[in-house]
């Protein structure tokens, strides 16, 4: 794998001496305003957007999005199920929804093999846990705001039939 793209992977990002440059501040003025949003709980982290099915080995993760029907805890609500449910590795995200379900989560395994095991043998075993729905991403369009091609020419307007 490309050396510059597994660090992206990993979360690597840029320096505050880096950051200091583009914006025209110190280096101390970087590290406190970092500090300032991290304590405000604004800035949580790194996340580089990168369109994985142009590198093979990036690309064999698989990812999955789950529907999950829950029984409110009394005390608890939902919260306590999303809680322990984000607490998981293969998590990426998880969200309170409206409609027929009541928790969204994005999971990502080395294979379908292993989200299905997470799926039936940590998540569906959770005590309140009514159902899930499982939905795998065959290949993503567009990813935070940023359209992928995939490596295909894409013209600027659509085509229009007369």
């Amino acid at each position: 794998m490309n050396a510059v793209l597994k660090l992206l992977i990993d979360g690597g990002s840029l320096t505050t001496g880096q950051m200091a440059k583009v914006a025209g501040l110190s280096e101390v003025e970087v590290n406190q305003q970092l500090d300032q949003l991290k304590a405000e709980k604004i800035f949580l982290g790194w996340r580089p957007v990168l369109d994985l099915s142009r590198e093979a080995a990036a690309g064999a993760a698989v990812r999955a999005v789950i529907e999950v029907k829950v029984t409110p805890e009394r005390g608890g609500g939902f919260n306590r199920f999303a809680e322990r449910i984000a607490r998981f590795d293969e998590v990426e995200s998880c969200y309170l929804m409206s409609g027929g379900y009541d928790l969204l989560v994005f999971v990502k395994g080395g294979s379908l093999q292993k989200v299905a095991s997470f799926v039936s043998e940590k998540l569906s075993t959770i005590e309140g846990v009514q159902g899930t729905s499982t939905h795998f991403m065959l290949r993503s369009y567009k990813e935070q705001g940023f359209l992928l091609d995939g490596g295909e020419a894409q013209s600027t307007r659509l085509n229009v039939a007369p």
